[in-house]
């Protein structure tokens, strides 16, 4: 009989995702696999697998590609959904590929649309929390569901568990969140009962706080920069600070920039709401830059590089030319 092994992002989407898959088809023995948001090679950590079968949901194809390509030689079935940047996917008949690259789709609503709406209140969830609103209210308004904010709050505050340079910086490990959502099959229920919740409500206020009270590092006609320093608490809020800020201001580009422990700049980028584009092709300009157009990163910037991603960072949204 072959193993389960599930690999997900640590993030709303990735739980949110597994979570409606979970509740469609049970495993439950399967080995959890899992890490910070930005721990997205998460395929090396099971290379040596065999006789299993993989679901891995939303880290990038092209992070992990020469993992995969290991996994599906060595016999494995693999299930791969995501939304960020593939690259070459490997042609396999033991591999079976949902991707969408969209600016307004993510991983959790790929799987939604496999299940035909089956658990589609986790995805709306899973949605929130990567900063689509508009797609999750679309989803929730054609289907009636019903605690709107309650469903946005509870996928901002799983997000907002996924940052942090380790997993030190959490508040819990992203398989112990994934394995306290999976006992709600509501999402209301769980956003009016869990504890872990309100855990995550009470550091996302402090955290917040926190960072919207700095003033911008660079600042032009298309985007903001802002520096936040290096602490734990700073670490927790980049993405989710992220987001706020481009709901504040839709038609900038934001930059959250947070110290690692080695000196190197960790960017959390979000294009403009009204032009969701651009994040990844300037995030990849860079050596550990990833993501997807709407919303990217880059995990350790050199330091001496700053001055040259604020004007790629500029040039990229088009406002201001050195």
């Amino acid at each position: 009989m072959m193993k389960c092994i599930d690999v997900f992002n640590g993030d709303a989407d990735g739980i949110c995702a597994l979570h409606q898959l979970r509740l469609h088809e049970p495993q439950l023995e399967a080995r959890l696999i899992s890490g910070v948001k930005r721990d997205s090679a998460l395929l090396a950590q099971i290379s040596d697998a065999q006789d299993s079968r993989i679901t891995v949901l939303d880290i990038s194809l092209d992070k992990n590609r020469v993992a995969l390509e290991q996994l599906l030689a060595a016999g494995n079935l693999v299930f791969y959904a995501d939304h960020h940047h593939a690259g070459e996917v490997p042609v396999s008949e033991r591999l079976t590929v949902h991707l969408d690259l969209e600016p307004l789709i993510c991983t959790s609503l790929i799987v939604n649309r496999l299940l035909k709406d089956k658990h589609a209140a986790w995805a709306a969830v899973g949605a929130f929390g990567d900063n689509l609103d508009e797609a999750a209210c679309q989803l929730a308004h054609r289907l009636g569901l019903k605690g709107l904010e309650q469903l946005r709050e509870t996928g901002i505050l799983l997000n907002y568990n996924g940052y942090g340079d380790t997993v030190d910086d959490l508040f819990f490990h992203p398989v112990a969140l994934y394995l306290h959502v999976q006992a709600y099959t509501d999402p209301l229920e769980f956003h009016a009962d869990s504890k872990f919740l309100q855990t995550l409500r009470e550091g996302y206020k402090g955290d917040m706080d926190n960072a919207l009270s700095l003033l911008p590092l660079y600042e032009d006609r298309g985007g903001r920069v802002l520096q936040l320093p290096a602490e734990s608490w700073a670490r927790r809020v980049s993405g989710v600070c992220a987001n706020t800020l481009a709901r504040q201001r839709p038609t900038l580009a934001h930059a959250l920039l947070t110290e690692n422990r080695d000196s190197t700049l960790r960017i959390s980028v979000r294009a403009p709401l009204h032009n969701r584009n651009g994040a990844d092709v300037l995030c990849r300009q860079f050596p550990s830059g990833g993501g997807r157009a709407a919303a990217a990163g880059i995990n350790a910037l050199p330091a001496d590089q700053l001055d040259e991603f604020i004007r790629a960072f500029s040039c990229q949204f088009g406002r201001l030319f050195f």
